[in-house]
């Protein structure tokens, strides 16, 4: 059973987040899931630190990206979701060339807040960052 109150499609996604920071730094929608939506994104000079490696930042962006949408998706019209807070812990390193990707879920979906855990993983299947973001619910204003 799905969890979306809105319909959603990958493409439909990218037309949306075309000219947002997630355009900019080529953060993909690949697949919405039941329960989950599913995203890739490329590891070049846009995304890293002075190290060569995916700056800790752009984790949060690709995790506050997914979360946001995901509760928005997740809530009925006239209804949308703001970020309160946003965690991340980096497991790993990811160099410049990879290519991560990344799956949302909710933890939790209620009347008021929403929590929805991101893990992004390296394209050799390691967890790099695992990231949680709670949103509050708000009234659309007329």
């Amino acid at each position: 059973m799905s969890i979306w109150k809105r319909p959603a499609t990958p493409e439909a996604i990218a037309a949306r987040m075309a000219k947002t920071v997630a355009g900019l730094l080529d953060i993909r929608v690949t697949e919405v899931l039941p329960d989950a939506l599913r995203a890739e994104m490329p590891v070049d000079q846009r995304h890293c630190q002075p190290f060569g490696l995916l700056h800790g930042g752009v984790s949060v962006v690709l995790s506050e990206t997914l979360g946001s949408l995901g509760s928005t998706l997740a809530l009925p019209e006239g209804r949308f979701a703001v970020g309160l807070e946003v965690n991340a812990n980096h497991l790993a390193g990811v160099k410049v060339g990879d290519r991560v990707t990344a799956e949302c879920r909710p933890l939790h979906i209620g009347r008021t807040t929403q929590v929805w855990q991101t893990e992004i993983r390296r394209s050799d299947g390691r967890l790099a960052c695992v990231s949680r973001l709670t949103c509050s619910v708000v009234e659309q204003k007329a």
